[in-house]
């Protein structure tokens, strides 16, 4: 057995899948988004801030920024004491991480065991262009106990863009799946495809979704927990600017994704809106954007709270 495979075997190893009651035929339902709020200074610089992903707990903000001009895009950590604290100063992964190539779109799983992310390394393993990593922590409240990372190996990573991965455990099915965006075909630069996992902890030939993808640059999908809703930036046709965030459901893992909807101008701006991460608890939705007063590109946040069941 291989680095990389034994790896991946602790990673299913870890995650244990119990049998549960099917989902929900009707998806949960929320309150509108609210207006979106900056993150604020902390969080943001006037160099590039983007990609974020928040833990289960909500304490910890994962991202990737450019504020150190020596190394390229990195990413970074902001902790807080509580979910009505203020976001601490954002702290660099280090080394073990991050690199002198490029590390981006971070990604937590739920149990907050992995840490999935982008890279354009050429170190062992890579596939290519920008490929798909994870790394694993045995202590699931250091943000900075992170072992060094493994390539997900060609099933996954092709020569081109892979990124955006967003591993759903769907303990429903049995069967964990990673979903993420990729340029590897030829009909668009960015499409959705999914890849399953196997018992031995390996991931199998990634497959697209159709319903997802084919409608222009689509890219960084955000799975809920529960795997009956999903969010993603696209370029696709009836968008408010060039790059606007979007939503797909279904009524359960078992059914295809819905067409997807346009998050609308409460949420969405005249300008560049990417790169969603939804949050454990389904209230918090998280994303970047180039709108005025802030960097580059800057971290934000809307709301919404679960409406009570009649």
């Amino acid at each position: 057995m291989n680095k990389s495979t034994h790896f991946i075997t602790i990673l299913s190893a870890a995650i244990v899948l119990v049998s549960a009651p099917m989902a929900s035929s009707r998806a949960q339902k929320y309150s509108e988004w609210s207006t979106p709020i900056n993150l604020g200074a902390n969080v943001n610089s006037t160099a590039m801030d983007r990609a974020p992903a928040i833990s289960k707990d909500g304490l910890s903000l994962y991202f990737a920024s450019t504020r150190d001009a020596t190394s390229g895009e990195d990413i970074y950590v902001s902790q807080r004491e509580s979910r009505d604290d203020e976001w601490g100063p954002a702290i660099n992964l280090g080394s073990i991480i991050n690199t002198t190539a490029n590390e981006l779109a971070p990604a937590l799983s739920r149990d907050g065991h992995f840490l999935f992310f982008a890279s354009n390394r050429t170190t062992e393993g890579s596939q290519g262009g920008v490929d798909i990593w994870v790394s694993r922590r045995e202590h699931t409240h250091d943000d900075f106990a992170w072992q060094p990372a493994e390539n997900l190996g060609p099933n996954v990573n092709s020569s081109t863009l892979d990124e955006g991965a967003s591993y759903f455990e769907n303990d429903e099915v049995g069967v964990p799946q990673l979903y993420f965006s990729s340029g590897r075909l030829s009909n668009g630069p960015g499409q959705i495809f999914v890849s399953e996992q196997a018992a031995d902890g390996s991931f199998g030939p990634a497959v697209l979704v159709p319903e997802l993808s084919g409608l222009g640059n689509t890219r960084r999908p955000s799975i809920r927990h529960d795997g009956l809703e999903i969010f993603f930036g696209s370029e696709r046709s009836g968008i408010l600017n060039s790059q606007d965030l979007w939503v797909a459901t279904r009524e359960t893992v078992f059914d295809p994704w819905s067409e997807p909807i346009n998050l609308g101008s409460t949420v969405n701006s005249a300008l560049v809106d990417v790169q969603p991460y939804i949050s454990s608890d389904r209230e918090t939705l998280f994303f970047a954007s180039n709108r005025p007063s802030g960097g580059p590109t800057d971290i934000y946040m809307s709301t919404r709270t679960k409406l009570s069941e009649k």
